[in-house]
């Protein structure tokens, strides 16, 4: 799927699909829910996804924080003619995760017209791993 047709109409599973060939697929992020200025998924704690000492790899867990922006973002923007990018992210990495998954749960704090803020907190269970800023901009199409 091209994300020119990702709306806030599009099912979990079309912008799941359009995760095929991407980071996304590689580090096992799966989209559950989604809604404006919310969205939630998952990601495994598995091969994939730690560092050689057996933790959540905090890389992995900023990837998990910006695919549920950037996705947040474009459900709010029309993108027939505009496109988001990420611009800076501020991580706290809180506490470690050994297996499972954990969940990350996305919320717009700002949506301008060039600018969205999005928080973004990671959970394995009720226990907080990562809190996660996230900047986009958003920019016309070329």
């Amino acid at each position: 799927m091209d994300m020119k047709s990702i709306s806030i109409d599009s099912s979990l599973e079309e912008i799941n699909e359009s995760f095929k060939g991407t980071l996304m697929e590689n580090l096992g992020i799966v989209i559950t829910k989604i809604g404006k200025g919310r969205v939630e998924a998952t990601m495994p704690v598995d091969h994939r996804t730690v560092q050689p000492v057996g933790i959540l790899h905090g890389g992995a867990t900023i990837a998990l924080a910006e695919t549920i922006a950037g996705h947040g973002s474009f459900l709010l923007i029309d993108t027939a003619t505009h496109d988001v990018r990420g611009m800076q992210l501020s991580t706290s990495h809180i506490s470690g995760a050994r297996d499972g998954e954990v969940k990350g749960v996305g919320t717009i704090i700002h949506q301008g017209s060039s600018t969205h803020l999005w928080n973004v907190d990671v959970f394995q269970g009720e226990r907080l791993i990562s809190s996660i800023r996230v900047t986009n901009m958003i920019i016309e199409r070329r």
